[in-house]
């Protein structure tokens, strides 16, 4: 059975309008969905934020990228990056090194440790990611090319 936006938040009334009500669910969606990549994340001692930089990391790898580069490329550009690289760099899974053609700019690189890591998290994300097969991959398709056209709305 499919549970309704409304019944997930208890809405007593209806929605003003068909976007609004989109514009919660996808805020609520996105909610569930940080939770469940969490717990996967948990016994690894990585935080969702820690796991897009490393998994960045990896893409460059074995270029080192900047902290600007890294903060560009953030699902949460919310985030502090150089305090996330720090973690990374404390826990063995990354490197971090002064530029040296830019002082003011700091390299990163991921660690053997960060892609072994990762290695070991791809299975669970793949596992996580089947969690998702209610949509087919055509709806999956298209769910993400309506996506992308909302965030290009004016």
């Amino acid at each position: 059975m499919l549970v309704s936006i409304e019944t997930d938040i208890r809405q007593g009334k209806a929605f003003h309008s068909p976007h609004q009500k989109v514009a919660v669910n996808l805020m609520f969606t996105h909610g569930w969905l940080c939770a469940q990549q969490a717990e996967m994340l948990k016994p690894f001692g990585l935080t969702l934020q820690q796991y897009n930089v490393l998994r960045i990391l990896r893409g460059q790898h074995p270029q080192a990228v900047t902290v600007n580069a890294i903060i560009e490329r953030m699902l949460d550009r919310m985030s502090n990056a150089s305090r996330l690289v720090d973690k990374l760099v404390d826990k063995g899974l990354a490197t971090r090194t002064v530029c040296p053609y830019d002082r003011r700019a700091v390299d990163v690189k991921i660690t053997d440790s960060g892609l072994s890591l990762l290695a070991d998290l791809d299975s669970r994300q793949t596992e996580w990611e089947r969690s998702l097969t209610t949509l087919n991959a055509e709806e999956a398709e298209q769910l993400s090319g309506l996506l992308d056209k909302l965030r290009n709305s004016p």
